[in-house]
């Protein structure tokens, strides 16, 4: 079995067929499926499908590049879905981002903490994109880690760097920080060596596989709608890479979700 970790079921892509594309899931061995919001509409809409579906659970969140068009209220709003509704186990997605640039940083950075900071208050995983941003996510990251807190246990933070994309120092420094690490079909692409590279020093109890569908279909369908169906082409990749069955993969991948999640 295997968990899709991220997705964007509520995409206007799977508005006509999402339950074919369910039971594909369940076809391919998916027995769970997140589905992210990227913004206040986004959200409620993964609660709705999350509520619908019993495959799905949600998570909820502002992803960076929406962040300087959320609306007052859109925030406060967020945190209701995060406090009140039971199918979701995650906050976010959130980050950091200065490749698209498509919100001023500093909102930016405003807008991660406040994910933290509702992560943690509510005892739940958050859920973390970067893009060209590695370092100030670190940073962020090591600002955040309960060991700085006056009288806090010397404990990681329960987070996953989504889609990962970046070097290996960046992977373990978060590595060092307790983070999971999860790969979606980038890591499948024939150009993508040094992202194989750092996938194979990730430890199987920290690696996690997604799609992020419907974008970055996975080698084998890449071109084509990707969906939650497809992960498990990335988790066959992540077998050879790291020289495992594909078993073993399926095996430590879903435990690692289910402890994450609470699933």
């Amino acid at each position: 079995m295997l968990i899709d970790t991220h997705t964007h079921l509520f995409d206007e892509r799977f508005r006509k067929d999402l339950p074919a594309v369910l039971e594909r899931a369940v076809a391919a061995g998916v027995e769970r499926v997140i589905c992210l919001g990227i913004d206040l509409e986004s959200s409620r809409a993964a609660v709705a499908i999350a509520n619908a579906y019993p495959l799905v659970v949600a998570a909820v969140g502002i992803q960076p590049n929406h962040a300087a068009e959320a609306q007052a209220g859109d925030w406060d709003a967020v945190v209701k879905l995060a406090e009140s509704e039971q199918r979701v186990v995650a906050i976010g997605e959130t980050g950091l981002d200065r490749y698209w640039d498509r919100s001023p940083f500093p909102v930016q950075e405003d807008y991660f903490q406040r994910h933290i900071q509702l992560a943690r208050s509510l005892r739940k995983p958050f859920v973390i994109h970067c893009r060209d941003a590695e370092a100030d996510v670190v940073k962020t990251l090591r600002a955040a880690m309960p060991s700085n807190e006056p009288g806090a246990s010397a404990t990681g933070l329960r987070a996953v760097m989504h889609s990962f994309s970046g070097d290996i120092g960046t992977a373990r420094e978060c590595l060092e920080m307790g983070l999971h690490m999860s790969f979606a079909g980038m890591v499948t692409y024939p150009t993508a060596q040094n992202l194989r590279d750092v996938a194979k020093e990730v430890p199987l109890d920290r690696l996690l596989v997604e799609t992020d569908c419907p974008y970055l279909a996975p080698q084998p369908v890449r071109g084509k709608r990707n969906e939650p169906a497809y992960v498990a082409h990335t988790a066959v990749l992540l077998a050879q890479v790291k020289g495992v069955s594909v078993a073993e993969i399926e095996e430590h991948t879903t435990r690692n979700a289910r402890t994450l999640f609470g699933l």
